[in-house]
């Protein structure tokens, strides 16, 4: 397998067939093959993943601009054969973007993805160690058209990945400190913000304001879109009871340390951490 940038216009359009493989004909948020090309002439990337007789295995696509003055690169797309997946090919692609960003300046990347997805949660938390920075309800607007979406909506994580060679270093030290920090050791016993979504139970975040407990945890389904499959109010109860959750935690401090699997297999849990809120002072 050979990841390398896009170059030719057939190889462009295979990323757009590519989109409509992974999010359905009907995605309206399909990014054109010319699109994809002018972006790169102007420092973002669109790679692809080809295997040795050049079928796209999958692809990577992002832009490139200036927030604060600096150069930073927002990653708007990764899509993986449906045939090739669990093969790596997904950390690979962004890896190489990052070096392929890295050589033009950019000093950070963003993305999104959806805080519902187990598997996304694991591989942006856990194995790239992307921080969570905001939680927008819908962000890309309510019905995209791919049926992906249907009935969830699109609320989404906004993610930071510091991809410098001293901030990756210093961001993996930190993933290590927070791993093994006594402070984390008793994520499993601490109060789960969403309890009793499967069953339409609403948790009182209210009664958290007085005392928050320094750990929480949100669940998740393992695998929601079976559960959009199957039982299309209940993943609407799971959308509701996580952006509760969540935007709760975020407007009080808490931050999102790392994501674990139930090992009934079921469930996925975030865990978070409350850091102390800083201390306003007068004189």
């Amino acid at each position: 397998m050979e990841i390398r940038h896009v170059r030719t216009h057939d190889e462009f359009v295979k990323c757009v067939k590519l989109q409509g493989a992974t999010w359905g004909a009907a995605f309206s948020e399909s990014v054109p093959a010319t699109i994809l090309k002018i972006t790169q002439r102007l420092g973002g990337v669109t790679a692809g993943a080809f295997d040795p007789d050049g079928t796209l295995l999958g692809f990577i696509f992002g832009v490139t601009g200036i927030e604060d003055g600096a150069l930073v690169h927002w990653s708007d797309m990764l899509a993986v054969d449906a045939r090739a997946q669990n093969q790596g090919i997904g950390r690979r692609l962004k890896e190489f973007q990052r070096e392929a960003v890295l050589a033009v300046g950019v000093t950070r990347m963003y993305w999104t993805y959806d805080p519902l997805v187990a598997r996304n949660a694991h591989f942006n938390l856990n194995r790239l160690g992307a921080r969570v920075r905001e939680y927008v309800p819908d962000m890309y607007g309510a019905d995209t058209g791919s049926a992906l979406h249907s009935g969830l909506g699109t609320d989404r994580f906004i993610v930071v990945w510091p991809i410098t060679p001293a901030a990756v270093t210093e961001d993996a030290a930190a993933i290590a400190r927070a791993e093994a920090a006594p402070s984390l050791a008793g994520w499993r016993a601490s109060p789960i913000l969403n309890a009793g979504t499967v069953e339409g139970t609403i948790t009182d975040l209210t009664s958290f304001n007085g005392v928050p407990p320094p750990l929480a945890r949100v669940e998740i389904p393992a695998d929601i879109f079976r559960v959009q499959s199957v039982h299309v109010a209940q993943a609407i109860r799971w959308r509701q009871s996580t952006r509760r959750a969540f935007q709760w935690a975020l407007a009080n401090s808490y931050s999102i340390e790392r994501f674990e699997h139930d090992p009934s297999g079921d469930v996925g849990h975030y865990v978070l951490a409350r850091t102390a809120p800083p201390t306003n002072t007068s004189h």
